[in-house]
């Protein structure tokens, strides 16, 4: 496929970090005494801004219960740094080719800023992305607007990027402004579900997604 910026996902797409990130949102609730949910509801949120995804957890609760179990979240979240080791096997390589191709490169995700700095830096691949955008400084997904606001860091159309993630919530926020995207099997969402918001391609492989992008 042809276009000027490949924007990523962050966590599922990117980084091994979906179980982690259930993990520590479901400890954090249940300690203080919230629903035990199927592990599947903890998984299914994830690309959500931790706002809209307590919301849909857990529906009503205000806002000082939602600061409770945001801080509970990042006590066991934080106790993992993420580290190369954590980037899955060959996605490394494809957003070194990409940067080495002069294709622009963004991540667009449902981290906090916070979350996501401390990331880019242990995980080693910070130095390859051109603009980043977070949950907390903008609008969550599937809203597009981080996306809008990377196009505009360009000055590209919505045709000249692909997002690439693998949530509904990632496909969903491309497809709302006509951009192309890629969506990738090994993270939370299956290929009937991302299938459903019109992907250029779904892939189970990098090196699936490196022939789709070109890069072999």
């Amino acid at each position: 496929m042809k276009v000027k910026a490949v924007i990523f996902d962050w966590d599922g797409t990117l980084i091994d970090s979906v179980d982690h990130i259930a993990d520590s949102l479901h400890q954090a609730a249940t300690e203080l005494g919230y629903p035990d949910l199927e592990r599947e509801a903890y998984r299914d949120i994830i690309g959500l801004g931790m706002i809209e995804a307590l919301e849909k957890l857990y529906p009503g609760l205000s806002r000082e219960e939602m600061v409770r179990i945001r801080e509970g979240y990042a006590g066991y979240f934080f106790k993992k740094v993420t580290t190369p080791q954590n980037v899955f096997d060959g996605m490394a390589e494809v957003v070194a080719d990409i940067k080495r191709s002069g294709l622009g490169c963004s991540v667009a995700t449902g981290k906090s800023r916070r979350g996501l700095e401390l990331a880019l830096t242990s995980s080693g691949l910070g130095h390859h992305f051109d603009a980043t955008r977070c949950a907390d400084e903008t609008r969550s997904k599937p809203h597009p607007l981080m996306l809008e606001e990377i196009l505009a860091f360009y000055g590209f159309e919505p045709g000249e990027a692909v997002m690439i993630g693998d949530t509904r919530y990632d496909l969903e926020m491309a497809q709302r402004i006509g951009m192309p995207s890629i969506g990738v099997e090994w993270g939370v969402h299956g290929r009937e579900v991302l299938e459903e918001y019109a992907p250029y391609a779904v892939v189970n492989t990098v090196a699936d997604l490196r022939r789709v992008l070109g890069l072999n």
